[in-house]
């Protein structure tokens, strides 16, 4: 079930009469002199499934606020349509085949980050940063000190990351003598498994509730089915369980004197774990939330929405931006500051996308216009790689009718501005020919030029590497 939590009236009756006395709370506001602090939150398998980006069943009122009060990014993508390799993206500025995380970081999947590449802690706490982490980190398998944080807690449901979050913001209010960066995650909305480790997983993991208290908002590209509705009602409660906890979070930072100083972040991975979504290159796999507010820097807050094509790589560049830490050349993805400050931006016209691994080898490559989209497909893996954990999945796409029987072919094109859903693959229609030919080149071009290990042939995973050591005689560590 859904647990309560404290109004903000009474926490802040809790905060000022045993946390903080005025003079601290005062201290907050200024600590760090004046340098922003960056609270980064961030939660699994979200997409843009937000009442604030137009899905009305569901129930999400201090995101919906965080957007109102802040920067809401209409037009924001995941670099891939995976946990790892998007996270890893969000948190370096750089594409999976460009940091080392190709696939998942956990068990046997075993990708990591490669040994240079710096994390947005490891950057901001050399820029003079108190860092730490709570929750979900999932862009790495070498933990929380491999991100620069001194302190790490790896509690991981909504609810332990909201207490811990808190009790750490309360730690940098009594400090208060540097800024501090603080990335907390979670798991919710992530397929969750049931009490039998062997049962197929929903949203619930026997803890939550479904929530239709607004109906059910079923996205066009699934079937309107009764599996389809019960599972997204599952979810639609995960993420109404995830908001509350985060409303706890920004509550706190509120009654704690941090807001007006503190630069917050919330955004996701990728998209639901639906079929066709979470796991491809389809919109819905890529199409990600991203909201921020500053109060004391103007256009980065007062409930703006923009709809420029951003990258989540262009995240970390923003941030370094407003710290006043140098970013590095390394990085891939461009600032959003001269976007938020109405200064000279040049927009991203394009935006590109992968995956290599994730529950198998399945390699795509993918360019995105404001009007077309090339998918280039180096398996004949399904169709579709399907997120839905589950041995007997409820939910059923559009398209492709039958799953079972349809298969990746070389390449795929959508025209967007008749078909956001890419229900309509058109690559083999004549008219669209120079189209194609156009965003080959510049995908062949980006690939080369950013030095996409896809180019070179099949790209092994660890688990083959671990194996084929094994085979010649060494052990298995």
């Amino acid at each position: 079930m859904n647990e309560s939590y404290p109004t903000r009236r009474s926490l802040a009756a809790a905060l000022s009469s045993t946390l903080l006395p005025a003079a601290l709370l005062s201290r907050a506001s200024a600590a760090g002199n004046g340098r922003p602090n960056v609270l980064f939150l961030h939660c699994h398998d979200l997409g843009q499934h937000l009442h604030c980006y137009g899905v009305d069943g569901v129930q999400s009122p201090n995101l919906d606020r965080l957007a109102a009060e802040g920067v809401l990014f209409e037009n924001h993508f995941a670099t891939a349509p995976q946990c790892s390799p998007s996270r890893a993206s969000l948190f370096t500025g750089r594409y999976p085949h460009s940091n080392g995380v190709m696939g998942l970081t956990h068990a046997d999947f075993a990708w990591d980050l490669n040994p240079g590449e710096r994390h947005a802690g490891q950057i901001l706490a050399a820029a003079g940063y108190a860092c730490a982490g709570v929750g979900v980190i999932h862009e790495t398998r070498s933990g929380g000190k491999r991100c620069g944080f001194v302190d790490y807690s790896p509690v991981s449901t909504a609810k332990e990351m909201a207490d811990t979050v808190i009790e750490r913001l309360k730690e940098f209010a009594r400090l208060a003598d540097k800024p501090f960066y603080l990335q907390a995650g979670c798991v919710e909305p992530h397929r969750l498994p049931q009490a039998d480790g062997t049962a197929d997983q929903g949203f619930l993991g026997g803890r939550l509730a479904a929530d239709t208290s607004r109906g059910v908002t079923v996205p066009p590209y699934l079937r309107d089915t009764e599996g389809t509705r019960t599972e997204l009602a599952e979810l639609q409660g995960a993420i109404r369980h995830m908001d509350e906890h985060m409303g706890r979070v920004l509550a706190a930072l509120r009654e704690l004197g941090l807001e007006e100083n503190t630069l917050v972040v919330f955004a996701t991975d990728h998209g639901i774990a639906m079929p066709r979504a979470k796991c491809s290159l389809y919109e819905p796999g890529l199409r990600t939330a991203f909201i921020l507010r500053y109060p004391r820097r103007e256009g980065w807050h007062g409930g703006i929405r923009h709809k420029q094509m951003v990258s989540n790589i262009d995240c970390l560049p923003a941030i370094l931006d407003l710290a006043g830490v140098p970013i590095p050349a390394a990085l891939q993805g461009r600032s959003l500051a001269p976007l938020l400050d109405g200064r000279s931006y040049t927009e991203r016209d394009r935006i590109f996308g992968e995956i290599t691994w994730h529950d198998y080898y399945d390699p795509r490559r993918s360019i995105r216009t404001g009007d077309h989209k090339l998918i280039v497909n180096f398996s004949s893996a399904p169709a579709f790689m399907d997120p839905s954990q589950s041995w007997r999945p409820r939910a059923d796409t559009v398209v492709p009718a039958n799953h079972a029987l349809a298969y990746h072919p070389a390449y795929e094109f959508y025209d967007l501005t008749g078909d956001p859903w890419e229900q309509k693959d058109v690559s083999k229609e004549s008219a669209y020919a120079p189209v194609i030919e156009q965003l080959r080149k510049e995908l062949a071009a980006h690939l080369q030029s950013t030095r996409d290990p896809i180019l070179n042939g099949a790209v092994t995973g660890p688990l083959h590497r671990k194996s084929q050591a094994w085979l010649q005689g060494n052990p298995i560590l």
